[in-house]
């Protein structure tokens, strides 16, 4: 008798335990897919690009339900649908920074050009907004959509240094800082602007040769840590499918997890070590 009351006790007490934790659970997840979906919008509105946040957070937790469900269908295995867990509890944010860092690098690539149709409309006598009306015309997007916003604030009222530091919070990068100090410090002190912007373009223009240069000169090395990162992750495969009751244990059973866990963090400070050798700053 007391054994049956200590188990039907035992049993309440899992159940209200395991409801308790799928609340918690369930509205850790509302919340955390209505943040994300906030989050992930305003970043792509901000790249221009449109997407209600109902959609980004339903996309979300589409992909936080779905992906680690198809990987333990395909393997069956609860270490890789957890890592696959944690991806996609991280890929919304990774796809928007991957998408901000094209985005930053195309605009790095267009503005020489840029700066360059500006003089060359400053020095046919046409006023800086319709210089920069003229760039944003005649090139293409992304940079043509900055520029479009910087006018269109210049043209409601707002002050032209607050514009270009709107601007630069959009495009947070060290080529745009220089070329909107040399337009500020030519604006207060004067000069002939035309001509500071083509040196300005003709300084990036070298800078990105040069960049291009090392980027060629450091491809192999980069190469090697993507291969040497690799390698192991290509070699547990090949073993599994040749051998695998040898290599179940590293799957299954809590040494194997911990093995895993060692090689993923010697994985990853391996690549991160190799990419800061190969990632030389101009």
């Amino acid at each position: 008798m007391n054994t049956a009351l200590m188990m039907g006790a035992a049993f309440v007490l899992l159940t209200l335990v395991s409801w308790g934790v799928v609340s918690q659970g369930k509205t850790w997840f509302v919340r955390r897919t209505a943040r994300v979906g906030d989050e992930v919008g305003s970043n792509l509105a901000d790249l221009f690009i449109f997407i209600s946040t109902q959609q980004v957070a339903a996309a979300s937790a589409l992909a936080v339900l779905a992906i680690p469900l198809a990987v333990y269908v395909v393997s069956q295995n609860i270490v890789l649908t957890v890592i696959a867990m944690l991806l996609s509890l991280l890929s919304p944010r990774l796809l928007v920074r991957r998408i901000q860092t094209r985005r930053l690098q195309q605009i790095e690539k267009q503005l020489p050009d840029a700066l360059l149709m500006v003089a060359s409309a400053l020095r046919a006598g046409a006023s800086f907004p319709l210089a920069l009306e003229s760039a944003a015309q005649e090139t293409r997007p992304p940079i043509s959509q900055e520029l479009a916003l910087l006018i269109r604030e210049i043209r409601l009222g707002v002050d032209m240094a607050d514009a270009l530091m709107h601007m630069e919070k959009r495009i947070p990068m060290q080529d745009f800082l220089m070329a909107t100090a040399a337009i500020s410090i030519s604006r207060e002190v004067g000069g002939n602007l035309a001509e500071t912007l083509e040196t300005v373009a003709r300084t990036l223009r070298d800078k990105q040769q040069m960049e291009g240069k090392i980027r060629s000169l450091t491809a192999q090395g980069k190469a090697q840590g993507w291969v040497m990162t690799l390698l192991p992750i290509f070699l547990m495969v090949v073993l599994s499918h040749m051998d695998p009751v040898a290599m179940d244990p590293l799957f299954n059973k809590p040494i194997g997890w911990a093995t895993l866990t060692v090689i993923a963090v010697m994985e990853f400070l391996g690549y991160k070590a190799i990419a800061k050798i190969t990632n030389i700053d101009v």
